[in-house]
């Protein structure tokens, strides 16, 4: 079983307009409401691929209460931990005319001590249950900057491979906890190494205590350095749409390739494909299934040295 943790779980509600235009009043020709944050659309893309996926975290209030209505429905395993305050709402603008998102994240609801010993209990009990967990996401106030770094060894002591998604002080803390895998994007890895060269970036986060590193460089595919050697992954072809789910759809891949075994180049080939399948979706957690299995073929591996990444 792959866990899936969303400390900042959301309601994602989507618009699509026809065209965005700044400063502009718009035309909403359809709209969709369903769970969201990182973790979430990570377990909706595991689960449509058949991979069972466990969804944990925290979630209050009404909006909490929808998040988890929509988690029975989708068919996902909801494990969320209640909270006080009420969940978050993010919104994405969808333009059907190129493709393109624009999104609003709110920051999440205050969450006290309480709330967060509650989830450590429900966490250090469903992690005996699990191959990988994937740490996705903003941590919400009230939270530790530590919070993913706890985690990331509870995982370990139960003999759990670990995936790493966050960004700013929240991965700076985890980092010496050795997390299994870090996943930065191209902005995150230079924001919290000061490198922009994202194989000098790569390096210092392995130098920090991440046992491998896989940055995305988005329509360039991945730069990947682990401790079986680096690699270059390339998808063959450029797509337009919405980017929004790609990071999230890269991370299924490498937590269920890691949790079936796969060598390195597998796993980027997989995780460059199934990003690049999210692409066309108007929102985050779906995959073109049919772009996902052309590109699971056509990706390119390459072993590669610092001099061959520019």
């Amino acid at each position: 079983m792959i866990l899936t943790v969303t400390l900042n779980a959301a309601l994602d509600v989507t618009y699509e307009v026809d065209a965005l235009v700044p400063r502009g009043s718009h035309r909403v020709r359809a709209v969709h409401e369903r769970a969201g944050g990182k973790g979430v659309n990570v377990a909706r893309v595991l689960s449509a691929l058949g991979t069972p996926a466990t969804v944990t975290g925290l979630a209050g209030g009404p909006t909490g209460q929808l998040v988890r209505d929509e988690l029975r429905t989708a068919g996902l395993r909801d494990e969320l931990v209640p909270m006080a305050g009420d969940s978050r709402r993010t919104v994405t603008v969808v333009s059907r005319d190129d493709g393109d998102a624009t999104v609003f994240n709110q920051p999440g609801p205050h969450v006290d001590r309480a709330a967060w010993a509650d989830f450590a209990a429900r966490f250090a009990r469903l992690v005996r249950e699990a191959a990988v967990v994937v740490l996705s996401g903003s941590l919400p106030p009230g939270l530790p900057s530590d919070a993913y770094a706890r985690l990331v060894r509870t995982a370990a002591a139960a003999g759990a491979s670990t995936v790493l998604d966050t960004s700013g002080p929240a991965l700076t803390a985890a980092l010496a906890a050795g997390p299994t895998v870090v996943k930065p994007n191209t902005a995150e890895i230079a924001d919290v190494t000061g490198h922009e060269d994202v194989v000098a970036a790569a390096e210092a986060l392995r130098a920090r205590g991440a046992q491998a590193v896989v940055a995305s460089r988005g329509p360039e595919g991945l730069y990947a350095v682990t401790p079986d050697g680096a690699w270059r992954a390339t998808p063959p072809r450029r797509l337009s749409g919405n980017p929004t789910g790609a990071g999230d759809a890269c991370v299924a891949a490498l937590a269920a390739s890691l949790a079936s075994g796969e060598p390195w180049p597998v796993r980027l080939r997989e995780a460059v494909a199934l990003s690049a399948a999210a692409v066309p979706c108007p929102m985050a957690g779906d995959v073109d299934r049919d772009i996902y299995d052309q590109f699971r073929t056509t990706v390119s591996v390459e072993n590669t040295h610092a001099s061959d990444i520019h």
